[in-house]
């Protein structure tokens, strides 16, 4: 084979300037359509008109309370000034007293505002007074404590992306506690042995730090383990708060039923009993039915003609 038979061998050159230059062109051309597409985005925010949503919290309400918890509904007002419809992804939410966390949960999927609308979303919070109690001792029974309530909501926008709304509210709940109950005293305004006719004598020692508005009570009252009075009755009192008030109830019952434990009870000595009931009151806080009771107690029955200055 002759030397004019041999193949010819190219050398190819890189030209690095050459690429360099592609390279930043097409970086340019990236650039360019980011740029592209967030002028898009903003042309069609601004022709479409989205915008974010505006939130506040218009109230808190106590829809029941009771000596084991308190449930609140906290309103919460949602304008939506965009075009289309917008989800509701999460809220969550933050009860605090005095910077410590009484209760904290998160609420997902919670609906949708409509276009160019407005809603209200209601957020139901349960607080379970053992709970709190457990956690902060000085917490007493019968206090008003200070609350601050927290609500982020988190939505999304098209074209705007995902926004977090915070929100606050301040406000005050009580810790209800359970008013002692005790006969005074049971006074005679009518004896025989068949039939006879008195006066209750009873003491509500209210030791919440608010007034109870006493509307109704029911009652069964045991006396030497016989029961002698039951009772619903339609009463109105003030029940004020930090003081004891008296209640008169008419009361009839059958001495003879008692037996011979009527004479110790004729002479004067102490009487065991046994109350149980409810009262229905009012409070600033919302309704509540509460439970009374007392066993082991004694009390005493007085004639009518008694001088109640020896009580």
């Amino acid at each position: 084979m002759s030397s004019s038979d041999s193949p010819t061998v190219t050398e190819r050159t890189v030209n690095k300037d050459h690429e360099g230059q592609i390279d930043e062109e097409k970086g340019g051309f990236l650039d360019k359509v980011k740029d592209f597409i967030q002028d898009i985005g903003e042309k069609i925010e601004e022709t479409i008109g989205f915008g974010k949503p505006t939130a506040d919290v218009t109230g808190i309400h106590i829809p029941h309370i009771s000596l084991e918890k308190i449930e609140l509904i906290v309103d919460v007002l949602i304008a939506n000034p965009n075009p289309v419809p917008i989800p509701l992804v999460d809220i969550e939410y933050l009860i605090e007293s005095e910077e410590r966390k009484l209760v904290s949960g998160t609420i997902p999927d919670a609906g949708t505002i409509h276009a160019h609308g407005s809603e209200t979303i209601k957020i139901p919070v349960s607080l379970i007074y053992d709970d709190i109690k457990s956690t902060y001792k000085d917490i007493k029974p019968g206090s008003i404590i200070p609350y601050k309530v927290k609500i982020v909501l988190h939505i999304d926008i098209p074209v705007i992306g995902r926004i977090s709304i915070p929100l606050q509210k301040n406000g005050e709940i009580p810790v209800p506690y359970k008013p002692d109950v005790d006969v005074y005293k049971i006074k005679f305004e009518q004896f025989s042995f068949e039939e006879s006719t008195a006066i209750l004598h009873l003491n509500l020692d209210n030791k919440n730090d608010f007034d109870l508005g006493l509307n109704a009570m029911d009652y069964e009252l045991w006396l030497s383990n016989v029961s002698i009075a039951s009772a619903e009755l339609k009463e109105s009192a003030n029940i004020k708060k930090q003081e004891i008030t008296t209640l008169n109830l008419p009361i009839s019952f059958r001495p003879k039923d008692f037996g011979s434990a009527m004479w110790d009870m004729i002479r004067g000595r102490g009487t065991g009993y046994t109350i149980k009931g409810h009262i229905d009151v009012n409070t600033p806080f919302g309704h509540m039915k509460i439970p009374i009771s007392k066993e082991g107690g004694t009390t005493r029955l007085k004639k009518g003609d008694d001088d109640d200055n020896e009580d």
